[in-house]
């Protein structure tokens, strides 16, 4: 007798075969197989290593002298002529200058952001009066440190020297003009 021959004291007959029965094993079987597996417990967070800080840059020396608040070459031009000429006040020619010139120079200045002399070169030197050209020079130097560019990092500007017989001179970023007659 099988599990399906008595039911309330009555004989059944099994719907299902022996084969049939195998054949629904094998479906349940496959069925099991195809279920989610039970999750993974969460594993412990890794280590997370966080890189130290970056050292802060070094401050920019402090400030000694003058600033100026330029935010351009050009505007810079203006603050290195008035500095220029506030230390050589006695040697600015006053009024419109003559005709004629002893010499012109042209020359390139760059300066750091603290308005030290980073290098200077002539664009147009004067070289026919050389103890003008070295005059000029020893000025320059002589009046660094300049207002310090200090929203421009560093300036590189390029003044015209205009200088008299007389030793007098004018930067044509100030000039009042020239005559056109003696």
């Amino acid at each position: 007798m099988n599990a399906f021959s008595l039911l309330n004291g009555r004989s059944v007959t099994s719907p299902v075969s022996t084969g049939g029965l195998a054949l629904v094993a094998a479906a349940l079987a496959l069925l099991a197989g195809c279920s989610t597996p039970p999750p993974t417990p969460p594993s412990p967070p890794a280590a997370v290593t966080v890189p130290p800080p970056a050292p802060a840059p070094a401050p920019a020396p402090a400030v000694t002298g003058k600033l100026s608040e330029a935010r351009s070459a050009r505007e810079y031009r203006r603050d290195g002529a008035q500095h220029l000429y506030q230390l050589n006040q006695h040697r600015i020619y006053p009024g419109q200058l003559p005709p004629l010139l002893q010499a012109v120079g042209v020359m390139q200045l760059e300066l750091d952001a603290r308005g030290h002399i980073r290098r200077f070169e002539w664009m147009r030197a004067p070289r026919h009066v050389p103890a003008v050209m070295a005059e000029i020079e020893r000025t320059v130097r002589a009046a660094a440190p300049f207002p310090a560019p200090h929203r421009l990092g560093g300036v590189v500007y390029t003044e015209t020297w205009l200088w008299d017989r007389s030793g007098r001179f004018q930067l044509d970023t100030l000039t009042e003009g020239q005559r056109s007659k003696l």
